[in-house]
């Protein structure tokens, strides 16, 4: 059955693999366009250098005019993302590729005012080195998660 999502999804799977963005990648998992495995590298010279963080990406066949509902597997313990483009500035320009080159962003670039991880954010915001002590512990364990 090819619906007007999964001809999208293909297309961006495609994009993906012909222009992959530095430090990320994903696919579908197998016989299941819609819902997918990514994984997203630390950018270099940043606290999260060296990390990899897993993230499932689960579509509906109202994509791509509705955002998937993205998680990280292995970082925290629900794996929710605060990101606005997967919320409330959704737009169906973006693609696979977009969503996890903002989410890499995002580990760069958190803003602790819309938290989805509370605890993190107020590290964040009161305290940098425990902040970059934490996350370089989430970097080392990234290496061992399954």
């Amino acid at each position: 059955m090819s619906t007007p999502a999964r001809k999208r999804l293909m297309r961006d799977f495609k994009r993906l693999q012909q222009d992959p963005p530095a430090g990320i990648s994903g696919a579908p998992q197998d016989n299941n366009i819609m819902l997918w495995n990514a994984v997203i590298f630390g950018p270099d010279d940043t606290p999260w250098d060296g990390g990899t963080f897993k993230l499932t990406l689960q579509f509906s066949e109202d994509y791509p005019n509705k955002p998937p509902t993205v998680r990280f597997v292995s970082l925290y313990a629900d794996g929710s993302i605060c990101l606005d483009i997967l919320q409330n500035q959704w737009s169906p320009i973006y693609d696979v590729a977009a969503i996890l080159t903002s989410i890499q962003s995002l580990l760069c670039d958190p803003n602790p005012n819309s938290p989805a991880n509370s605890e993190a954010a107020r590290m964040f915001s009161e305290n940098k080195r425990d902040y970059n002590r934490r996350v370089r512990e989430v970097v080392e364990q990234s290496w061992t998660a399954d």
